[in-house]
């Protein structure tokens, strides 16, 4: 290698792990980027079968929010790089993109493969080199390992291995194992569905059929939107935005209660006064006088066949569903966990391994869909870019 050239490893090729490398190409340094699939960003690539939700347009403030418990450390990072400067960098590379209805913002195509085959001709004319089959296993003598016994020296590295969620797409969590001395917070799923104790008979009628325009409540947080039924449970936009509070209360009380509010359009008076009397059967009274759907109906039958003998208004309005387990990671859309956020430096440094630093969901954060996952992986990969140029111009000699 060449001592005269200072060299930085990225191990992994999504979003973060390519944003690091955009950045410290443009620093002068020579980059290799090692990616254990065939293709580069494939999950990437997935979440752009519904359009690419890129990054959100809402205030700052309520941006930062999203992040939960991480989100005073993750400012600095999202100031640096926020939601106006992604448009400006997508712009850069020939995918405008434009705010929706919901505030989401997304390129104009609707797609993510142009975006990233632009970002790959960008950073192959930096000099980006790629090297994919390559799955990382860890050091040797000082010099990353790979499995098939290559081995590759770099004066910096930067992990942006993906955390656990559709591990088919190349993130199985496995990194962890290979970081021993390193603090991790269990890697768990994020944004996504949970399982549900049906009836035979609800689950064989109703599985993939949808209840939209409802309102979901956990705990004191409560979101409109939709849901879709599945065989074992429930999954959708609605869910994942709750999934983060269900999952802990399933872990501290071994199960979850949602509260469903199946017509938010029409209050509990008028409710209760159109439901009362009349000797039609239970569904249509629930058909005609509530304007149930046939899924919904299905619902406050399975409560009532529970023995819930609420007011039919206020099962309307508020129907449990009990939560039991979360779905598991390989159809979470991301994963919670990851490298303990103390165990960084202020440039995304692992304090245990100096010049090996850390990006995207590898670390201890999560956030829900609505384009704050995309934006954080990118903001980091970015903070992580920087940090190895930091660590380069600190590793010059003085007066060099």
């Amino acid at each position: 290698m060449d001592k005269q050239i200072f060299h930085a490893a990225v191990i992994g090729g999504g979003p973060a792990g390519l944003m690091a490398a955009e950045v410290m190409a443009k620093g002068g340094l020579a980059v290799t980027v090692f990616e254990r699939m065939p293709s580069l960003g494939r999950k990437l690539l997935m979440a752009g079968r519904g359009g690419l939700n890129i990054t959100h347009s809402e205030p700052m403030e309520r941006f930062l929010s999203r992040y939960g418990e991480a989100a005073d450390w993750m400012a600095p990072w999202l100031a640096a790089f926020p939601p106006e400067a992604v448009r400006d960098w997508c712009a850069g590379l020939g995918q405008p993109t434009f705010v929706g209805s919901s505030g989401r913002v997304f390129p104009d195509v609707m797609k993510a493969s142009p975006l990233l085959r632009a970002w790959i001709r960008r950073l192959e004319g930096l000099g980006v080199r790629f090297v994919t089959r390559a799955a990382w296993t860890g050091w040797e003598h000082g010099r990353l390992r790979f499995a098939d016994g290559s081995l590759h020296e770099a004066d910096a590295v930067v992990l942006a291995l993906g955390g656990a969620s559709w591990p088919r797409l190349g993130s199985d969590g496995g990194w962890a194992a290979l970081l021993p001395d390193v603090g991790i917070a269990k890697l768990r799923p994020a944004n996504c569905g949970f399982k549900v104790n049906w009836s035979v008979h609800f689950a064989e009628r109703f599985a993939g059929t949808p209840l939209k325009r409802i309102t979901l409540t956990c705990g004191d947080l409560t979101v409109p939107g939709e849901l879709m039924i599945t065989k074992e449970g429930i999954e959708g936009g609605a869910v994942y935005a709750l999934s983060a509070p269900a999952r802990e209360m399933i872990a501290q009380h071994g199960v979850a209660e949602l509260r469903v509010d199946l017509r938010p359009d029409v209050s509990a008076e008028t409710l209760n006064a159109r439901l009362g009397g009349g000797s039609e059967s239970l569904s249509n009274q629930l058909r005609k006088r509530a304007g149930l759907s046939p899924v919904a109906i299905g619902l406050v039958q399975e409560e009532r066949h529970g023995g819930d003998v609420s007011p039919l208004a206020a099962l309307v309005k508020s129907l449990k569903l009990r939560l039991v387990e979360p779905g598991g990671l390989e159809r979470a859309i991301s994963t919670a966990g990851g490298i303990r956020l103390n165990e960084l430096d202020g440039h995304l440094m692992l304090r245990r391994h100096p010049g090996v630093f850390a990006a995207g969901e590898m670390l201890d954060w999560e956030a829900p869909t609505g384009g704050y996952l995309l934006q954080a992986c990118l903001a980091t990969g970015m903070a992580a870019g920087r940090g190895v140029l930091a660590w380069r111009d600190a590793s010059r000699p003085k007066g060099g």
